[in-house]
């Protein structure tokens, strides 16, 4: 990846985040701090991996993505909005009645999403199939599914990833919010989870870890993934719940909450400084 095309993702990373931040808070609800944390991985995907087009949503040669951790739709609304899905002007009306964006992702309400999720566990099992119809359809496309880290406390995930292993889908490519904290507290202490590594290893996939906000490193996973033959690939992505915002950044109270007035503006005036850097 060249310093241009970097800059340019982390330019994007930036308004994603001020728009992660613009939706919640006129929601009054909402889960900012895996949507922040997985910001980085949105823009990547919808800005240089995946093969999508705004003006055609339901392309069947399409590449598809699943966001299994459905409660960090803030997060995949505001790149859909950034690449001109739909406008911008609905990311304030984020979880009101009768607006398009919906708490959860809603494949029949809102265009670019491949599948409607919310119910931990599930979506990944969505996308191994939507990874199986791609192989028995002789298609080329690929199916990106992100999982956080808490989520893959659900035994359902395991049986999907025993599932994509068994078939053999090399076209299905996970990728895991290691962002360390869940609603009820640090992943360790909640269920333990890890080593999620060694786990997908176990389960047959080809495993990476990376940093999560380092585009560097996530390019190169990536390409990558795109390369493996005969199993599917797992990219483990280390990150900072909450990033971007200092208050949020590692506090685990920002799973599930929306700022206030003042805390918004902190917020606001923090991203806001970071893409002014960013474009300078």
């Amino acid at each position: 990846m060249n310093a241009s095309e970097k800059k340019a993702l982390e330019i994007m990373a930036a308004k994603v985040r001020i728009d992660i931040i613009e939706g919640v808070f006129n929601a009054k609800s909402g889960h900012p701090g895996g949507s922040l944390s997985s910001a980085d991985i949105f823009t990547y995907l919808y800005c240089k991996e995946m093969n999508v087009n705004p003006e055609k949503p339901k392309c069947p040669d399409r590449d598809r993505f699943v966001l299994s951790k459905g409660h960090c739709a803030p997060g995949l609304y505001a790149i859909l909005a950034e690449k001109g899905f739909f406008s911008k002007d609905e990311i304030k009306k984020l979880r009101h009645i009768d607006a398009m964006l919906q708490g959860h992702p809603d494949m029949k309400g809102t265009p670019g999403i491949d599948m409607s999720s919310g119910s931990l566990g599930q979506g990944i099992s969505c996308a191994v199939g939507m990874a199986l119809a791609g192989k028995l359809d002789n298609k080329d496309y690929r199916t990106y599914c992100l999982l956080g880290d808490g989520e893959i406390d659900e035994g359902q995930v395991w049986e999907a990833a025993m599932s994509a292993s068994h078939m053999n889908l090399d076209n299905l490519c996970l990728i895991v919010d290691w962002n360390g904290l869940q609603i009820d507290g640090p992943i360790q202490e909640v269920a333990g989870p890890e080593p999620i590594d060694a786990k997908f290893e176990a389960f047959g996939f080809d495993v990476q870890v990376i940093d999560a906000h380092n585009f560097d490193e996530i390019d190169t996973a990536f390409a990558h993934a795109k390369e493996v033959k005969g199993k599917p690939s797992c990219i483990i992505a280390k990150s900072v719940k909450g990033k971007g915002v200092s208050y949020m950044e590692n506090n685990v109270n920002w799973h599930g909450a929306a700022p206030n007035k003042e805390q918004y503006d902190v917020a606001m005036a923090e991203l806001t400084a970071k893409l002014a850097e960013l474009e300078a």
